[in-house]
């Protein structure tokens, strides 16, 4: 990875991207320090504490810590996060949308990332609009936030901050280096290491001055077993992030003139984890979406009915855990469908004279890639599932519930780091290839 920073890096353009990529994070890192009016930001601090293993705690580990101290760019990306989520959904429901977007090209395309900004900033309304109302419930406000005009100025900082980060995002997708969204991502949630490292520092402290688990206190042992488990997770994602199904692909012989094509061998890739961190950040925003709801309205108070029904659909419940696993497994068999069609690919095979071994061309190579297809995504899926639900259930295990965000951010940041090395090695060999045909 190192290696490949340096080769772009002696490329002129590529020095170019880079550099605005980092530009547009350090925009967006002073954005998060810089805190909306008409917060009590030390009570939102506290309460967020409090709701760390929640839904709210996830939120602030995306923002980058943002979320918690209710700064311009608080929201950050949840909302284009959630719209993506729903206008790829209508895609498939909606055959407009779906022709739009098989057919429609560059046109089609433009429209539909239209579509999803307008959707984004719906969203970012609801959400800064949900927030507001949960800071007011809790007294979390300033003494001064009475009246329409606080709420307003609150409300709009949100949802200009959460639109001017999608902007960014496309900025750095069309003149930078990978994908914009998920660079900034992969930003804030890397600026949360050292917070973590204190947090670890802190509980050992508090360990060795006699403190209790309940109180934040960490055996070493229990520290340097988190960070082994952290490399071999590490190690673990790459592995799988590289892994491939290759399914051999013979041409036929033909003659064109005097000159004799084909008859040479290849193979048909199909990787293992085709949709990336996609269905975890998807299926989580999702199964956690009624906790959400409900901690913006009000959590219900201790013994009683609604609390219990809180209780076991919260993000450490066992439930929740069910459901965030099925939905993994569900959203990675949809993005495998959109990304792969075994249609198309054996009516290309067989407009270009190639066959897979042992299947005639035509309906039974597509039932074999199917298949293989189903099995790979399968695999993918409950890779994606056992290593999503481990740091829920170690969490749970040890009464720690920041694991599980923990886990959770280490797959992202090393899914977008692969990701953002093979978009510049992509680019590199681009260029090599270009001087060459000069």
């Amino acid at each position: 990875m190192i290696q490949t920073i340096r080769k772009a890096w002696g490329i002129p353009e590529l020095r170019k991207k880079i550099i605005f990529t980092l530009l547009i994070l350090l925009i967006f890192r002073i954005g998060n320090a810089i805190t909306v009016p008409y917060v009590d930001v030390g009570l939102l601090e506290t309460y967020l504490d409090q709701m760390g293993g929640t839904i709210l705690g996830l939120y602030n580990v995306m923002s980058g810590g943002a979320f918690a101290q209710a700064t311009v760019f608080a929201l950050s990306i949840q909302p284009y996060i959630n719209a993506s989520i729903i206008i790829q959904l209508l895609t498939v429901a909606i055959p407009a949308l779906e022709r739009l977007a098989k057919d429609g090209g560059e046109e089609g395309r433009k429209k539909i990332q239209s579509i999803t900004r307008y959707t984004t900033v719906g969203i970012a309304i609801l959400q800064a609009v949900g927030y507001y109302f949960m800071m007011r419930n809790y007294n979390l406000l300033a003494s001064d936030a009475t009246g329409i005009w606080p709420a307003l100025v609150i409300v709009v900082s949100f949802i200009a901050g959460s639109s001017f980060v999608m902007w960014m995002g496309e900025q750095v997708t069309e003149f930078g280096i990978g994908n914009g969204i998920s660079i900034i991502l992969f930003a804030g949630i890397l600026s949360r290491i050292p917070t973590s490292v204190s947090s670890l520092y802190s509980g050992v402290v508090s360990w060795a001055n006699g403190g209790a688990a309940a109180d934040g206190a960490l055996h070493p042992a229990l520290v340097v077993l988190l960070l082994v488990g952290v490399l071999a997770l590490v190690v673990f994602v790459v592995f799988i992030s590289d892994a491939e199904r290759r399914i051999p692909v013979q041409y036929a012989k033909r003659q064109v003139g005097r000159k004799m094509y084909g008859g040479q061998s290849s193979h048909l890739p199909m990787k293992v984890n085709m949709s990336g961190v996609l269905p975890i950040i998807f299926a989580q925003s999702i199964a956690s979406l009624p906790v959400t709801i409900w901690t913006f309205i009000g959590i219900p108070e201790e013994e009683t009915v609604s609390r219990a029904i809180y209780d076991a659909i919260d993000t450490q419940s066992f439930i929740y855990m069910i459901v965030y696993f099925i939905m993994i497994i569900g959203f990675s068999y949809f993005y495998s469908t959109i990304q792969f069609n075994p249609v198309e690919i054996a009516n290309n095979l067989k407009k270009q004279g190639g066959f897979i071994p042992g299947f005639r061309p035509g309906k039974p190579t597509v039932d074999f890639i199917k298949k293989v297809l189903s099995k790979i995504t399968l695999f993918g899926a409950i890779y994606l599932g056992i290593v999503a639900i481990c740091p829920l259930l170690l969490g749970k295990a040890v009464g720690n519930a920041y694991l599980a965000i923990g886990g959770t951010s280490v797959i992202i940041v090393v899914g977008v780091a692969l990701e953002t090395v093979k978009a510049l090695e992509a680019q590199m060999l681009m260029r090599q290839y270009k001087g060459f045909l000069e």
